[in-house]
């Protein structure tokens, strides 16, 4: 199952400057809950933005550049990687988390999509792509807590393709 895992606001803004606009605890723990153990997929940029490989996962980068490794991460050069490994492992959720260019990439062959929908609005130069409401069904709609570290209404939305 290929899944698209991103945290947006609701002008579909999920980033600036290469960072998040926002800070969400609890949706940082939700990502992590989600995806450890896992695999995700990212582009390069996103990588490069988190510092490092996440732990307890499957770290794959997919980029066009021939010229970089990193550590604990292994480096994939075309998306029909992620559709081979989909088609041998129906059962495994590939967790693809960013960036935009990716996103719009496997939003035609995504199953699920988890989206922490932020009810506000953020500056921000990179945003998630508009897709067809009608081609998903809303498995899960669950309202985060608001607290002081929490300080935006949100929301853990999830998903399916309708088949």
């Amino acid at each position: 199952m290929i899944s698209l895992l991103l945290a947006m606001d609701r002008n579909h803004v999920i980033g600036v400057n290469n960072q998040l606009p926002w800070h969400l605890p609890k949706d940082l723990l939700f990502f992590k809950e989600k995806t450890t153990g896992n695999t995700i997929i990212m582009g390069r940029k996103t990588f490069e933005s988190m510092g490092g490989a996440l732990p307890n996962r499957k770290n794959i980068v997919l980029t066009k550049r021939t010229d970089v490794q990193y550590e604990n991460v292994k480096i994939i050069h075309h998306i029909d990687k992620i559709k081979k490994w989909n088609m041998e492992n129906p059962k495994e959720e590939y967790f693809i988390i960013g960036g935009a260019n990716l996103f719009k990439q496997v939003m035609d062959i995504a199953d699920r999509m988890y989206i922490t929908l932020i009810d506000d609005s953020f500056t921000g130069d990179t945003f998630f792509p508009e897709f067809n409401k009608e081609d998903w069904i809303v498995s899960s709609k669950i309202k985060g807590e608001k607290d002081e570290k929490n300080p935006y209404d949100y929301y853990f939305i999830q998903y399916d393709r309708k088949v």
